[in-house]
């Protein structure tokens, strides 16, 4: 069978460091040793004592590394994904208000 996804209306941006759109942050380090995810384009911040670390967003499958150019989708019930700048156009389109 296909399947067509059901339109909703989203907030969404595209991410910004310092707007505290993230959930939380991760070591860099922790994340290029887990080894399960592909770091060459995550968004990486360095804090005043060195350390670099990479914003995150949760959510019920865990949590979402944010990437450079992503954009941070939250639906009505709070529910919040990351979404490619690369897909993000061809799955949104702006709601005339």
């Amino acid at each position: 069978m296909k399947y067509k996804r059901t339109p909703i209306e989203a907030e969404a941006n595209q991410y910004t460091v310092g707007q505290g759109m993230e959930d939380g942050f991760e070591l860099w380090s922790d994340v290029v040793i887990s080894g399960w995810i592909v770091t060459d384009f995550l968004v990486k911040i360095t804090q005043e004592d060195g350390s670099i670390v990479c914003p995150y967003i949760c959510h019920r499958r865990g949590r979402t590394f944010i990437g450079e150019g992503d954009y941070i989708i939250i639906e009505a019930d709070g529910t919040k994904h990351v979404c490619g700048e690369d897909k993000f156009n061809d799955r949104f389109s702006k709601v005339e208000e």
